[in-house]
């Protein structure tokens, strides 16, 4: 048996844990430059007139009218208090397989039948008491039915957030509840042509003929459809599979002109994922640029440019990304814009201990233990504490937009929650 372990409402739920006094009360969390609303708890939902993902400055004045708090998003203390979930979650099973921030699937397969529900009340009342973050539980013989039987949990109030798929009765009784286009792997376009042939509900989907899901929906549709009929086809993944591709892009705080500006924000973001690359002990064989101004604004001249560097020898060394980065920058900008976005992207990535040197570069030890060291110290004392010049001392210039932000009370000793004796 597999469970899936989700978050409700994470990031409000995260914000929550640390600020009490608004529980009960609708609150929000912003995208990147506090653009528009991504994340709400249950009270902000229930509000008809608070969209999702609608930009905040059309909808402010009915956050305000409305008394929702808004945040500003906080990824550091967001992924930290993820950490947490997982580790509890490593208790309960050797197998964890973390499939996005706020949700994973672990292993439940020796747990006898009888005992998962009390088990699922167990992990969720423990992550819980330790965290203060609400979970929901659903429990399978598969990783879709697991999901199923999650969104059961939260819409089924008697479930109390935990429910199980035990038996071929409790299946085909979930799958007649589900609307097809519920099912988790079954997207807008795939939903839409079932719909067309009479297709209502997940079970009427497992009705269908095996030939006729893996013509018209492919591979992928014939696992889901396998998957809810009770058969476990999906592979469990313990260890996240290593990136072939990393990037960052990120909206300056405002437009800028200048190009030196441009540059320590671009080597800011080549340290960040120059830091990723390194931990999956990967080398980048090439780095991609790219820049472009505000297609939105109706005011200012429109330009967009990138360009693709092959590297002489594939590295994760910090300090040559950035040099190669500022180089390819140089080409793409052009004076008399105002630029809203600069992107970073490692390429033909490969395994560290996979790289050779050739007849005019060797890779060095001395390298490899100056960017251990600086890796080491910014663990230490925080994120690109230690970095190349090339970054500058002007983040404030160019960082996102967080008015709102919340303080990153896991992780910054200065930011860490006070109480104060009343």
């Amino acid at each position: 048996m597999i469970a899936l372990v989700d978050c409700n409402s994470f990031y409000a739920s995260c914000e929550l844990v640390f600020r009490p006094d608004l529980v009960g009360r609708p609150v929000v969390v912003l995208s990147n430059n506090d653009g528009c609303v991504i994340a709400a708890n249950k009270e902000a939902k229930a509000l008809a007139d608070i969209p999702m993902f609608e930009p905040v400055f059309k909808i402010k004045k009915q956050l305000i009218a409305n008394n929702v708090v808004f945040f500003s998003s906080n990824y550091t203390l967001y992924g930290e208090m993820s950490q947490r979930v997982v580790n509890i979650l490593k208790t309960f099973s050797s197998k964890v397989e973390v499939y996005s921030i706020d949700e994973s699937f672990i292993d439940l397969s020796t747990v006898p039948h009888e005992e998962l529900e009390a088990f699922g009340h167990q992990i969720k009342n423990t992550i819980y008491r330790l965290t203060g973050l609400p979970v929901g539980v659903g429990i399978a013989k598969t990783k879709v039915l697991s999901k199923l039987a999650n969104k059961m949990s939260k819409k089924i109030p008697n479930k109390n957030h935990v429910c199980v798929i035990n038996s071929d009765d409790d299946r085909v009784k979930a799958l007649k509840w589900s609307p097809v286009t519920g099912v988790w792997g079954i997207g807008k376009k795939h939903s839409e042509r079932v719909i067309a042939i009479g297709v209502a509900t997940a079970y009427d989907f497992t009705q269908l003929p095996m030939a006729w899901v893996r013509k018209e929906m492919t591979v992928v549709g014939e696992r889901t459809w396998r998957e809810l009929r009770g058969e476990s086809v999906m592979e469990f993944i313990t260890e996240p599979k290593k990136k072939k591709a990393i990037g960052t892009a990120k909206s300056f705080g405002k437009k800028l002109e200048s190009l030196d500006i441009i540059e320590e924000a671009c080597s800011y973001y080549v340290g960040e994922v120059a830091e990723v690359l390194r931990a999956q002990n990967s080398c980048a064989s090439a780095i991609h640029i790219f820049l472009v101004t505000n297609f939105f604004s109706t005011k200012d001249k429109q330009y967009s440019n990138s360009i693709t560097v092959k590297l002489a020898m594939p590295t994760n060394d910090t300090f040559i990304l950035v040099t190669e980065a500022k180089k390819a920058l140089h080409l793409i900008y052009k004076e008399g814009y105002k630029y809203k976005k600069v992107g970073v992207n490692l390429l033909g990535i490969t395994p560290e201990e996979y790289v050779q040197g050739n007849l005019f570069k060797i890779p060095t030890e001395s390298k490899k233990t100056l960017t251990k060291v600086v890796d080491e110290l910014n663990v230490k004392f925080g994120k690109l504490k230690v970095s190349s010049a090339l970054v500058g001392t002007r983040v404030k210039e160019w960082e996102l937009i967080k008015e709102e932000r919340s303080p990153r009370y896991t992780t910054q000793w200065k930011e860490i929650l006070t109480l104060k004796d009343t």
